[in-house]
C-alpha cells in the first residue's frame, strides 16, 4: 500500500506546484452553472495527476471531477479532485487543495490531500493512522458542542433549492462556539483530522470531494457518517465528520433542524452509542 501512497503524494505535489505557480496569473474561467465555475488550471492539474497515476498503475481505473473517467475490472479506482476550492482559486484566495484517493473494491485504502499554499500534505493508509507532512495527527479532544469550532459549505444551487444548508447552518451556529466556511471540503475534513476543527458537515458533495478526506479523518480517530449518524457511502451526497466526542450532539441539532424544516415530523430516535465508527 505504501507504493500507492507514495505515487499519490508525488502526483498531488506535482499538481499543487502547477496551481501554486499560477494562482496570480490570468486564468480562463468557464461556468458549469450560474456560480459553479471551472478554470483551465483544474484541467492542467487533473492531467498532471492522471499522467502520473497511469504511468505507475496503467491497469487501475480513474475518475476525476473534470474530464477523466476510466473504468475497468481491476478492482482499483483512483478518485481525484484536481482543484478543490476552484472559486477561491479563481479569485486568488489561497485556500484550495488537491485531493487523491484510491479505492479497492469500493473501499478507500489511500487518501492524500495537499494544500499547496501552506505546503501541507495530509495522508492516510487504511489501518496505519493519519499524517501531516509525515507526522501523526489526531482529532481534537473537545467534548462539548458549545465549545466546538465547526466548518461547513453551501451547495451551488442554494438560490433555487430548499435543501441549501441554511437551516442546519443557523442551528449549529447557535449551538457551537463558531462555524467557518472555507470553500474546500477536502481541507475542512483534514482540519477535523488535525484537530483544528472539531466537526464538519456539508450537503450535495461528490465522491471526489470527500474520498481522501474521509479516510484521513477516520485514521486520525474521527467519525464519518451521514447527517443522521448512519454509515455513509461516498456517493451519498452528504457528510458529517467530527472528533467523535461531539458527533451525537451534532446529529441531534441536525435532526431537530430537519424536523423543523419539514414542519413537525417526529424526531429521529436517539443515536448515541450506535454511530458508525464509534
Amino acid at each position: 500500500m505504501e507504493q500507492f501512497a507514495a505515487v499519490a503524494r508525488e502526483a498531488a505535489r506535482k499538481a499543487g506546484a502547477i496551481l501554486r505557480e499560477n494562482i496570480n496569473g490570468v486564468r480562463e474561467i468557464t461556468y458549469k452553472g450560474d456560480i459553479n465555475l471551472m478554470t483551465e488550471m483544474d484541467m492542467r492539474s487533473e492531467r498532471a495527476i492522471v499522467e502520473t497515476l497511469r504511468a505507475a498503475f496503467p491497469k487501475h481505473g480513474i475518475i476525476a471531477e473534470e474530464e477523466t473517467d476510466l473504468q475497468n475490472d481491476s478492482g482499483f479506482r483512483w478518485v481525484i479532485d484536481p482543484l478543490d476550492g476552484t472559486t477561491n482559486y479563481a479569485h486568488g484566495y489561497p485556500c484550495f487543495s488537491v485531493s487523491i484517493a484510491l479505492e479497492h473494491r469500493d473501499e478507500v485504502i489511500v487518501g492524500v490531500v495537499y494544500d499547496p499554499m501552506r505546503d501541507e500534505l495530509f495522508s492516510a493508509e487504511q489501518g496505519s493512522g493519519a499524517l501531516l507532512n509525515g507526522r501523526k495527527i489526531r482529532v481534537s479532544s473537545v467534548d462539548t458542542l458549545i465549545k466546538s469550532l465547526l466548518s461547513t459549505g453551501f451547495p451551488y444551487d442554494r438560490k433555487i433549492s430548499e435543501k441549501n444548508n441554511m437551516d442546519y447552518f443557523h442551528d449549529l451556529l447557535m449551538a457551537s462556539q463558531e462555524v467557518r466556511r472555507d470553500g474546500s471540503a477536502a481541507l475542512d475534513l483534514c482540519a477535523v483530522a488535525a484537530g483544528r476543527f472539531d466537526g464538519f458537515w456539508e450537503l450535495k458533495l461528490k465522491p471526489w470531494d470527500v474520498a481522501a478526506g474521509s479516510l484521513i479523518v477516520r485514521e486520525a480517530g474521527g467519525v464519518i457518517s451521514d447527517l443522521a449518524g448512519k454509515p455513509v457511502r461516498l456517493d451519498a451526497g452528504e457528510i458529517l465528520a467530527s472528533n467523535g466526542r461531539i458527533h451525537g450532539q451534532m446529529v441531534q441539532v441536525l435532526s431537530k433542524a430537519a424536523t423543523n424544516a419539514a414542519g413537525g415530523m417526529p424526531p429521529a430516535p436517539a443515536l448515541e452509542g450506535r454511530l458508525h465508527g464509534e
